[in-house]
């Protein structure tokens, strides 16, 4: 049995994420203070349902400790920046032993501002935490790249796995047998772009993970932004209309699930890409950004009518989207492995 990527609501054993440090995305104090806030009640809210490992930087334990509580576990080496989802392994399995995808990874397509040093060797040290061998990829790639039904479809972006900053020089179809193979996945559903405000300072040039996401086999939620003045509306419209017109690896017409996005519009006079699709979904649980919106309810509706089991809870994400991501980038789920 080859080894494929299990969708995100499979069983986990463990989330991994990465501790925020100074850097660019987190320049003052006052900035990284507000960042490792937020990180924890991110850490606090997965614990809740299943173990949690946060990889921190050297010398900062203490402060990761005092904020995490007594019962996250903590691993020091050295990072760059905190998106444990994109500088993290992918886990596959062949559903007896773990193994771990280690993308290439240059700070998002090698942005002015990133510095990847040391994020570009945490996927490796990650799997060594974990005890998997690693699966090595030559393709650029981030985990936020990526989404799976674990029935072989998975979401790409057109500006990300094709984009010049990436990977120059590979077509379409070496992007998709790249990530066919280490992935296990046989159908590539490829969305146009991102939304607006993913392309500005820290954003990552069209992440799928904050457009749409697998919500079960044959389900996917798309983000929907309803009013016509945010650019996002036309793009949605684009995405709607294109995944109601796919089908998955298993042939089957997709169940397309709008999901309104919050009625914010702009942020410090830019288009925000604030977005309910960057969840996550952990052992009895679904983490979901809040935004003290509105509309914060209206998507935990949603999850909740299609997670009936799991617990929704809302966490605040409006520090973790202003450095440029949301709950799901600062996550990396590791897959529960059947006892023999």
């Amino acid at each position: 049995m080859s080894f494929r990527m299990p969708p995100e609501w499979a069983p986990h054993e463990r989330t991994w994420m990465a501790w925020p440090g100074p850097n660019p995305t987190f320049s003052t104090d006052e900035e990284l203070a507000r960042a490792r806030a937020a990180w924890a009640s991110v850490a606090r809210a997965v614990r809740r349902f299943e173990p949690v490992t946060m990889v921190h930087g050297p010398g900062q334990g203490a402060t990761a400790r005092e904020l995490l509580g007594p019962d996250v576990d903590l691993a020091e080496r050295e990072l760059d920046d905190a998106w444990m989802r994109d500088i993290g392994p992918t886990f596959v399995t062949d559903g007896r032993e773990l193994a771990a995808v280690d993308w290439v990874f240059n700070g998002w397509g090698a942005q002015d501002w990133a510095r990847w040093e040391h994020d570009a060797k945490i996927a490796r040290q990650v799997a060594d935490l974990a005890g998997a061998p690693v699966l090595s990829s030559t393709l650029v790639n981030e985990g936020g790249a990526i989404h799976v039904d674990g029935e072989g479809t998975v979401l790409l972006t057109e500006t990300v796995q094709l984009g010049g900053g990436r990977n120059p020089g590979w077509t379409r179809e070496q992007v998709e047998a790249e990530i066919h193979a280490k992935l296990g996945t046989t159908k590539a559903i490829w969305l146009p772009h991102g939304l607006t405000g993913d392309y500005g300072v820290y954003g990552t040039q069209g992440h799928v993970d904050i457009v749409a996401a697998f919500a079960g086999p044959g389900t996917v939620l798309v983000h929907s932004q309803r009013d016509p003045a945010h650019p996002d509306h036309a793009r949605s419209q684009e995405y709607l209309g294109l995944l109601r017109a796919e089908t998955d690896a298993k042939g089957r017409r997709l169940e397309v699930v709008e999901v309104p996005a919050p009625t914010t519009l702009e942020a410090d006079g830019h288009w925000v890409d604030h977005s309910y699709i960057n969840h996550y979904l952990c052992n009895g649980g679904v983490v979901l950004c809040a935004f003290d919106d509105p509309r914060d309810e209206t998507a935990a509706g949603i999850f909740r009518r299609l997670f009936p089991q799991r617990t929704v809870t809302l966490v605040d994400a409006r520090t973790i989207f202003s450095g440029g991501g949301g709950i799901h980038c600062i996550t990396q789920q590791q897959p529960r492995i059947p006892r023999s």
